[in-house]
């Protein structure tokens, strides 16, 4: 993760495509995989659950699980409930992520590409930023108004994944999305 600058951990693609939203999302300072065993009881008697993350995002901490929301039987909610419950126990919050929409990790997956440190010896990167400083421009319509389009496209996405410049990723991610700027940037 480009987040806590180390690698983590998963055993499966939604846990992959976890990983990468919370890159994304950033203010992660740590990742656990699998952070502890919960033992519990319930009506139905003793039971075990093993969390699939902790993540801590400055002073707040979040127990997650990954299922997809087709693959959860009854023996997981109950699961969960005891894990949510732990959680609070600590002052934790708990979420159980059952999937995401398609546009939203095919535009993360788009990003994350271009999320490592890029030279811009042409200076698209402050190009890209001056245009939209006034007001939101159209991707397409804002690399193809640069000298060199294929460059500013990585160069846009890097600034997208970086949060200098933003889109609405609850859309998918093309020529017509609209890009705007962010404040501070």
């Amino acid at each position: 993760m480009h987040s806590t600058g180390r690698m983590h951990g998963f055993e499966s693609l939604a846990e992959q495509r976890l990983l990468l939203a919370l890159d994304f999302v950033g203010g992660v300072d740590e990742v656990l995989a699998q952070p502890f065993r919960l033992k519990f009881t319930s009506d139905d008697g003793r039971g075990e659950h093993t969390p699939d993350f902790l993540v801590v995002a400055g002073e707040t901490g979040w127990l997650l699980d990954v299922r997809p929301a087709h693959l959860i039987k009854e023996r997981d909610v109950l699961r969960f409930a005891a894990a949510e419950r732990a959680a609070a126990a600590v002052g934790w919050r708990y979420t159980v992520v059952t999937g995401w929409r398609r546009q939203v990790l095919t535009g993360l997956d788009a990003l994350s590409a271009r999320r490592r440190a890029l030279s811009d010896p042409l200076g698209l990167e402050a190009e890209l930023l001056e245009s939209v400083r006034h007001c939101p421009r159209r991707l397409g319509e804002l690399v193809e108004a640069t000298p060199v389009a294929a460059a500013a496209r990585a160069h846009l996405l890097h600034l997208l994944w970086h949060r200098r410049l933003a889109t609405d990723l609850a859309q998918p991610l093309e020529d017509a999305s609209w890009i705007y700027t962010v404040s501070g940037s």
